[in-house]
Protein backbone atom coordinates (compact mmCIF):
# COMPACT_ATOMS: atom_id res chain seq x y z
CA UNK A 1 0.00 0.00 0.00
CA UNK A 2 1.13 3.48 -0.71
CA UNK A 3 1.37 6.09 2.05
CA UNK A 4 -1.60 7.91 0.50
CA UNK A 5 -3.78 4.81 0.77
CA UNK A 6 -2.72 4.28 4.37
CA UNK A 7 -3.60 7.87 5.19
CA UNK A 8 -7.04 7.46 3.61
CA UNK A 9 -7.65 4.33 5.69
CA UNK A 10 -6.54 6.12 8.85
CA UNK A 11 -8.84 9.07 8.07
CA UNK A 12 -11.79 6.70 7.60
CA UNK A 13 -10.98 4.94 10.87
CA UNK A 14 -10.78 8.30 12.67
CA UNK A 15 -14.12 9.47 11.29
CA UNK A 16 -15.76 6.14 12.14
CA UNK A 17 -14.38 6.29 15.68
CA UNK A 18 -15.67 9.83 16.09
CA UNK A 19 -19.16 8.84 14.91
CA UNK A 20 -19.21 5.87 17.30
CA UNK A 21 -18.09 8.07 20.19
CA UNK A 22 -20.85 10.58 19.45
CA UNK A 23 -23.48 7.83 19.26
CA UNK A 24 -22.28 6.30 22.52
CA UNK A 25 -22.26 9.70 24.22
CA UNK A 26 -25.78 10.38 22.95
CA UNK A 27 -27.01 7.07 24.37
CA UNK A 28 -25.42 7.82 27.74
CA UNK A 29 -27.14 11.22 27.85
CA UNK A 30 -30.44 9.64 26.78
CA UNK A 31 -30.31 6.95 29.50
CA UNK A 32 -29.34 9.60 32.07
CA UNK A 33 -32.30 11.78 31.07
CA UNK A 34 -34.71 8.83 31.19
CA UNK A 35 -33.43 7.90 34.67
CA UNK A 36 -33.91 11.47 35.92
CA UNK A 37 -37.44 11.57 34.43
CA UNK A 38 -38.38 8.26 36.08
CA UNK A 39 -37.11 9.50 39.45
CA UNK A 40 -39.04 12.76 39.04
CA UNK A 41 -42.25 10.87 38.24
CA UNK A 42 -41.79 8.36 41.08
CA UNK A 43 -40.83 11.02 43.59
Amino acid sequence: MTPEELEQIRARQRSRALVMALILGGLVILFYAISIAKMAIAG
